[in-house]
Formats: structure tokens, sequence, C-alpha cells
């Protein structure tokens, strides 16, 4: 996922302690300038992956699945990030958070909401050039741990896209909702986020869904929400909703196709079984 957006501190700034966009930044070493994040310390970025792979092998069962799944993670955060470097909000950093996933953070807030919808739909849409990586191998290798590795990869992008607090979904269809009205939003993504916290309890995912609940009443307290951006025009509000639809769309579509060849019969039956294997995963009975 990436900074967490409207849900960062009430002065405006992005996720974490970060520069307030102005036109001109002042100098690191200029008294009263804000400090820059330097990212995070090597050592602690190599503990946390390695936390985090560990609790991946051990949810999963495969070291496969955990690679592939941290491989995918780092490529959608560097999604984030070049969004983030091209848009004016950087260098940006990418974070990993030890049982949870990831964060890329920018050095100051998006200068509209246009722009926080681009970063936010930029990882799930770069997230899933990791998908290849992992087919390959299964092409090369006949592993089909590759091709459940690279379904991860998938659902990594395609959970980051759910409207609930903080994920990139709300940050990228929240601004929408807001354009028609501002409670409209917020009513929605809370609703949406007891749902998803509902979803980790009934599922067994304890740690996401106390994440998702802390975030949600979070939410609850917040004032302004995205203070000092420049709202979506009705054009850029479309544009939004299409490429929210079609980014989700995409991932919906690699989820599922990389579930197929390890289906068994022809392609009805074949999808058959990869909607089958796609329904246990996140909790539904077939």
């Amino acid at each position: 996922m990436s900074d967490p957006g409207p849900w960062g501190s009430r002065d405006g700034r992005v996720a974490t302690p970060t520069v307030q966009a102005t036109d001109t930044a002042l100098p690191a070493s200029s008294p009263g300038a804000p400090p820059i994040d330097k990212g995070q310390s090597l050592p602690w970025a190599i503990g946390s992956t390695l936390l985090l792979g560990g609790f991946l092998w051990l949810m999963t069962g495969s070291w496969v699945v955990a690679v592939a799944a941290i491989f995918g993670l780092f490529v959608h955060e560097y999604g984030h990030v070049l969004a983030m470097n091209r848009l004016g909000m950087g260098p940006a950093k990418v974070y990993i958070i030890p049982f949870l996933g990831g964060m890329a953070r920018g050095q100051r807030n998006p200068e509209s909401e246009w722009h926080g919808v681009l970063v936010a739909l930029a990882g799930p849409a770069f997230g899933l050039l990791a998908v290849l990586p992992a087919v390959g191998i299964w092409l090369a290798t006949g592993d089909d741990a590759w091709m459940l590795g690279a379904f991860f990869i998938a659902m990594i992008n395609l959970v980051n896209l759910a409207p609930a607090p903080p994920l990139d979904g709300s940050k990228a269809l929240g601004p929408v909702l807001a354009r028609i009205d501002p409670m409209l939003e917020k009513a929605a993504l809370i609703a949406i986020g007891g749902l998803a916290v509902w979803w980790g309890v009934s599922t067994g995912r304890w740690i996401l869904a106390v994440f998702l609940g802390i975030a949600v009443l979070g939410s609850l307290r917040r004032g302004d929400w995205r203070p000092g951006e420049k709202k979506l025009t009705w054009p850029e509000a479309g544009r939004s909703l299409a490429l929210f639809l079609i980014t989700g769309a995409a991932c919906a579509a690699v989820a599922i196709g990389v579930l197929m060849p390890l289906a068994e019969g022809a392609p009805p039956e074949r999808l058959a079984g990869a909607l089958d294997i796609a329904g246990r995963f996140i909790g539904l009975d077939r």
C-alpha cells in the first residue's frame, strides 16, 4: 500500500513525518525546515523483510509463495515510488512493515487529488508486472507453487484496491465519492472498512483485521481528510473511476488467469476450478 494519504496527520502531511507541499522547499539545514525522510535503515529493512517473509512462509506453508509475495510487494511499492517521484512528491521511500506489508512515503503531499489517485493506482497497476517472473519460473520448472505465488501477487494488488482505509482503493475511489459529497466518502469508506474488518476476523486474518480496525477508528476522528489539495473536477472524477475499475478488472483477471493452468478439464472447467481456488482463498464457501 502507499502512504496512508488521507489518513495521515491532521496537519495535512502524508502518512508519516514528511514535508508539506510548497512551491519552494526549504533546505534541510534551514532554521524551521521540516526534516527530510531518509527512509528505513538498512538493518531494519532487512529485518522487517525477513520477518514478513517468515510470517508468509508460516501462513502459506510454502517458501516459494513467500518469496513471490515479497517480490510482488516490492514491485507494488515501487510503482507508488515511481508515481510519487514523477509527480513531484519525491524522493519517495519504501518501508517494509513486519507481519503487514509495505508502504511508500513521499516527501510532500500531492498537489491535487488527481495526482493522489494516480499515485494510489500506480502500485496495483505496476505491481502486476511481478507476476511475469513467477510465471516464467513455472514454465521453466513446472513447479505449481510458482503459479500459486503469481496468484498471491495478483491478490496483493487486488486486495489493496478495496476502498477501505488505509488501502490504495480508498485513496483512488474516495476522492470520486467526495466529489459528489464529502460525507458520502466518509460514510462509504467507513462502512466498507467495517466489512473488511469483519472479513479479516471471519477468515482468521487477525493481524489484518486489527490493522484495518485501527485505521477505521482513526478515520472516524478526522476532520478534513485531504487538506490543501485541489479537488477533483468532474472529468477527473470520471477518469479516476474508469482507471479504478480497469485496474481492478486487470488484477482480478490475472489472479484467475494464473490459476487456470492448475485446474483440470476443458476451459470452462478450468475457469470453475480457478474460481473455486480463489473463493477458498478469500473465505467464500462454494
